[in-house]
């Protein structure tokens, strides 16, 4: 009921931004995991070639999150929004119908494309209008994100019964959706110029030197995010012998985001800083990849009792972990916009994503090198990775504060 609450006490602009982020990682999580299967399965296309079309989504969308960013400070968020999410309109279309690879390819940066324009717009328009909630709003974000992660797969699952084409088609229509919708209800904000070029302005971003580093920690957080779509279902697998039983751990993850992560930031917003916060958060992130690894390694049990105890250190690692997101990431989307000026904002997240996200592909790369590396000899090995990157993040983000280098100390330096 406190969720509900605090929704409806946000303008009906955020509401939808909220509603916007459900429909988007919806029909996101509709479609991409099932992806590689079509491409190799049902296609007969090989290893490399699809490796290459989703590397060019990936590419398309972590590549160019700048010109999103630019795009929402220069031409105002609401339509960088709209446009974002008629691309992948179109590029989810052009899953469903064409075979040949040019078509293939093309849906690949449309999708993508379409990815970076929304993203950090979406991110900028909360920050601008949320004011001094912004930590509520994004903790509402993440709240119809994690929900939307969970109800995905399973529409798709459902879907892959009948024909790919259906979920690719079903993802297209969430979207052209979403479109009308914010084309019809979202008001256009007031764009305020930056006084420069876009390039004085890239200039600007890239040569905050704490702003920089701040994106660099961050990459701990996405890469253990991230595991929850890699490692931790591999070990739910693993541990249980079962393949449904990664869908428990988005299961535990999407009622415990929508029972406590408004209380949590509410709880912790006025008190200390928000980088002690981020820290704490990281810290539990990485924490919790230490349940799991002590059971690594261990023979899939016999019998469902067996299976269920098996199953828990796995389940309450996920736990710890989705708690750690909860915890920091409202803070972190909250402290992105104060390193420079509003008039960047969109700015800010774009090269934010482009860093963070670059990053947290070499982070994923080495994590799956351990995982293979590791075998079932040294089960621990990618369990333990992801420890010791969490915690490096977490003591990158507390000897930032205390340099002083974050916002909240003292106004952030903004490089002439």
């Amino acid at each position: 009921m406190k969720t509900w609450r605090e929704i409806r006490g946000f303008p009906p602009a955020i509401r939808l931004l909220l509603v916007n982020q459900l429909g988007v990682n919806t029909g996101f999580y509709l479609l991409i995991p099932y992806l590689a299967t079509h491409l190799g399965q049902d296609l007969g296309m090989s290893a490399a070639v699809v490796g290459i079309v989703l590397g060019v989504r990936n590419l398309s969308q972590q590549g160019l999150f700048i010109l999103g960013g630019s795009a929402a400070d220069r031409l105002g968020a609401r339509g960088v929004i709209i446009a974002g999410c008629a691309l992948r309109t179109v590029g989810f279309a052009l899953f469903a119908l064409g075979d040949g690879l040019p078509v293939l390819l093309a849906a690949s940066v449309l999708s993508g494309l379409a990815g970076a324009l929304f993203n950090p717009a979406v991110r900028a328009y909360l920050a601008r209008e949320a004011g001094d909630r912004k930590a509520e709003a994004f903790a509402l974000f993440n709240v119809f994100a994690t929900t939307g992660a969970l109800v995905g797969p399973l529409l798709g699952s459902a879907l892959l019964f009948v024909d790919f084409r259906l979920s690719a088609l079903t993802a297209a229509g969430i979207f052209a959706v979403l479109t009308v919708a914010q084309a019809l209800v979202l008001p256009a904000g007031e764009v305020t110029p930056s006084g420069g070029t876009v390039l004085a302005d890239w200039r600007e971003v890239v040569s905050h030197r704490a702003f920089l580093a701040f994106a660099l920690a961050m990459v701990g957080m996405f890469t253990m995010e991230n595991q929850l779509y890699l490692l931790i279902p591999d070990g739910a697998r693993r541990a249980t012998g079962w393949d449904g039983a990664a869908g428990l751990v988005f299961l535990v993850g999407t009622v415990a985001n929508l029972t406590l992560q408004l209380r949590v930031t509410t709880a912790l917003k006025n008190r200390r800083t928000r980088a002690t916060w981020i820290g704490a958060g990281l810290a539990l992130m990485a924490l919790s990849f230490v349940p799991p690894m002590a059971v690594a390694g261990a023979a899939a049990p016999d019998g469902p009792v067996r299976a269920a105890l098996g199953l828990l250190p796995v389940l309450a690692g996920a736990l710890l972990l989705y708690l750690g997101v909860m915890v920091a990431q409202p803070f972190v989307m909250e402290l992105v916009p104060e390193f420079g000026r509003p008039e960047l904002t969109g700015t800010y997240f774009g090269v934010f994503y482009v860093v963070s996200g670059i990053a947290a592909a070499v982070g994923n790369t080495v994590v799956g090198w351990a995982m293979d590396a590791g075998g079932d000899r040294a089960a621990w090995l990618p369990w333990a990775c992801c420890l010791a990157l969490g915690l490096m993040s977490a003591a990158a983000v507390a000897r930032l504060h205390r340099t002083r280098a974050l916002p909240g100390h003292a106004p952030a330096e903004v490089p002439r």
